[in-house]
């Protein structure tokens, strides 16, 4: 499903030399019989002293999620390990982005080691795209995100919001877990959807990822290991000869509510900050500007800048007004802060527009703008009005 995990399939296969079936170029081919071996009722071979000491490091940091050890687990560990710059620059964004997570995370009320998951769809990048249109560290499509609250037009995609989309990943998962009762399953669900995950459920009649892994869908079946795995690296990833890069933009950073439409090229002007900077704390902003509102302000994140600078800024926003206080750090607004904003009804085909460019416009996927408008083909034709928002 997802850009990285689909990549991390892909080297995986050339990692494999032995007569282990254990993954294959894209987990299709996965002996059945293998499926079970790790299953947690099942009486796998004696581990060798490596692996014991590996099963002894996941039980160690192990919290709320199941960190089992086997051959998947291992395979995707020796891939991540060996592959130490990217690694590395996953180690340095996370001192940004995991303090983000674990905030909404332990207010959702759920295993904040689940963050690593995110290490799995996206390596942390914001701006990540999959082939099919997910999109963000979360990786959501369009539809999902839309039932979780993420809102997405021509000026913002909130499923590229660190906060906002991770808000949203809490919800599915707390409400996965909430219906499956395993962790390990709800990960699972996160990839292919709850329904694959019910009907693997049934057909094994069992309720633990291991038991029902067979009956996944073969991306699935890879995708909890390596969750597992990059759970391993990011605690161990000193035993691997792993240097940890330090982050490409500021980690120290103010919060400012603005309630006006500024674009992030003159707000790069005021306080002298690279745009690229900019655009890095704020990918939400599709046109690289702010269409805020006093009926509906938005967040601007910028590295913390001295007393002018802000003064400078504040006198761009908000002229008049008493000077508001910089929120130091991770700033993580509550749910009800998470309002989508209403989509436009219809939109006009232009010339040169395709399908796809617009479904990726309104954050909608290209099947629902096709079953909105009954089209039987991936044209858009000049001059077509067509329906945008289904509701």
């Amino acid at each position: 499903m997802k850009r990285f995990l689909t990549l991390v399939i892909c080297l995986l296969s050339l990692q494999i030399v032995k007569a282990s079936p254990a993954v294959a170029k894209t987990g299709a081919t996965t002996q059945k019989s293998t499926d079970t071996t790790f299953a947690r009722n099942a009486n796998p071979l004696p581990l060798t002293g490596y692996q014991t000491m590996m099963a002894r490091r996941l039980d160690s940091i192990k919290k709320d999620v199941p960190l089992d050890y086997n051959e998947f687990v291992q395979n995707y560990i020796d891939l991540y390990s060996q592959n130490r710059e990217e690694m590395g620059q996953v180690i340095g964004l996370s001192k940004y982005y995991f303090p983000i997570y674990e905030k909404i995370f332990r207010a959702a009320g759920i295993p904040v080691e689940i963050e690593y998951l995110s290490i799995v769809e996206s390596k942390l990048d914001p701006n990540a795209i999959s082939r099919v249109g997910a999109t963000g560290p979360w990786q959501f499509m369009g539809t999902t995100a839309k039932l979780y609250g993420l809102s997405m037009d021509g000026y913002i995609d909130e499923r590229r919001d660190p906060v906002k989309a991770t808000y949203a990943a809490a919800a599915y998962l707390k409400d996965a877990y909430e219906e499956f009762g395993d962790w390990l399953l709800a990960i699972a669900s996160y990839n292919c959807g709850k329904s694959n995950v019910e009907n693997a459920m049934a057909k094994a009649g069992a309720n633990d990822f291991w038991s029902v892994r067979q009956y996944l869908p073969a991306e699935t079946r890879n995708y909890v290991p390596a969750y597992i795995a990059c759970a391993y690296v990011m605690n161990y990833y000193g035993k691997h000869n792993i240097t940890p890069r330090p982050c490409t933009f500021a980690t120290n950073v103010d919060t400012v509510m603005v309630n006006r439409y500024i674009s992030l090229n003159n707000i790069s002007s005021i306080i002298n900050i690279d745009i690229r900077v900019l655009s890095l704390l704020n990918p939400a902003y599709r046109m690289q500007a702010i269409n805020a509102t006093p009926a509906n302000p938005r967040r601007l994140i910028i590295p913390h800048v001295n007393m002018y600078s802000y003064a400078a800024l504040y006198e761009a926003l908000n002229a008049g007004v008493a000077a508001p206080v910089a929120q130091q750090k991770t700033y993580v607004p509550s749910p009800e802060e998470n309002r989508p904003e209403p989509m436009p009804a219809y939109h006009k085909v232009r010339r040169g527009e395709t399908l796809a460019a617009i479904a990726d416009k309104y954050g909608v996927d290209v099947q629902d703008l096709k079953a909105w408008n009954h089209l039987h083909h991936n044209k858009a034709v000049v001059g077509q009005r067509l329906i945008i928002s289904h509701g």
